[in-house]
């Protein structure tokens, strides 16, 4: 898609192509159950507000309607609230390093979309500096570790139990001078209903601004698709302590569907960024909005 990153190779269809199928399936008498449609909907994790939009649209045209003409309006309401692109990940104009702040509850794959992402990142031709900033993990720093001498990419990281901030600070100091074009902070996993573990990542947010005031130029939300709407509060929270930019959504190869992304979207205006279909690095890529919308069926 012109003005996304680069994608890769092709990958298998969304999983969510399947949901729709399934709704064609269900749906192919004229006489609709509205409240079963909207379960269904809200089952593919759309969420109950879309859900209802849907429903509404469908119910204004008192006509006979089938499982095609659930898909159509689902796929144009799906359609209207994604961006039409997702804009590429490009260094700052100035040279200064492009620095991400990646965040999420435990268990999402945080850690390794963080290094997928430098992967793609460093194939692209861009200098790219990791920063180990879950000092309270020692086995997530050790699986940075591993990743950076897998790539090729140089890896800052602090003693056990050391200040995530100061590991941040030391990182873009690190990308300074190397000249990296970009910083990747992967912070550690927390989950968005504790109070100090979100105030301390907004420590870190501020840290990083004493570096650059408008640093960090980016922070993404790594969440799974298979934990559906729960992925949706959680951005909330996430959202009201950090700012987002945006979602990497992972798990896209198994039995998550994607919907969650669409009521993200629509609810506080975060795209998703980048997405995650499988365990190798090369199964990341840049996420195509209006590909996502096409394979819907």
């Amino acid at each position: 898609m012109a003005g996304c990153a680069d994608i890769g190779d092709p990958i298998s269809s969304f999983p969510m192509a399947g949901f729709f199928k399934s709704l064609l399936q269900r749906f192919t008498k004229p006489n609709i159950d509205w409240d079963e449609l909207e379960a269904s909907l809200i089952a593919g994790d759309l969420g109950p507000k879309l859900a209802l939009q849907i429903v509404s649209d469908l119910q204004a045209q008192q006509r006979q309607l089938h499982g095609a003409d659930i898909v159509k309006v689902a796929r144009d309401h799906v359609r209207k609230i994604l961006p039409s692109q997702n804009p590429a990940l490009t260094p700052l104009v100035d040279g200064r390093p492009k620095v991400l702040l990646i965040v999420g509850v435990n268990g999402v794959g945080k850690t390794t979309s963080t290094a997928k992402l430098a992967h793609l990142l460093h194939r692209q031709g861009h200098g790219v500096v990791l920063a180990a900033a879950d000092t309270f993990r020692a086995a997530a720093v050790e699986q940075l570790e591993v990743w950076s001498q897998r790539l090729g990419v140089p890896l800052v990281k602090g003693p056990p139990n050391s200040d995530p901030a100061a590991v941040c600070f030391e990182g873009y100091e690190r990308a300074v001078k190397s000249g990296a074009a970009f910083l990747l902070c992967d912070t550690a996993g927390r989950l968005h209903t504790k109070h100090n573990l979100m105030e301390e990542l907004r420590k870190v947010n501020r840290v990083l601004g004493r570096k650059d005031p408008s640093s960090p130029h980016e922070v993404m939300l790594v969440v799974d698709a298979t934990t559906g709407s729960n992925a949706l509060q959680q951005a909330r929270e996430f959202h009201k302590a950090v700012p987002l930019t945006g979602l990497i959504v992972t798990k896209l190869d198994g039995s998550g569907k994607g919907g969650v992304l669409v009521p993200i979207q629509q609810e506080l205006g975060v795209p998703t960024r980048f997405i995650g279909l499988g365990e190798r690095v090369e199964d990341f890529q840049a996420f195509d909005p209006a590909r996502f919308v096409d394979e819907l069926l």
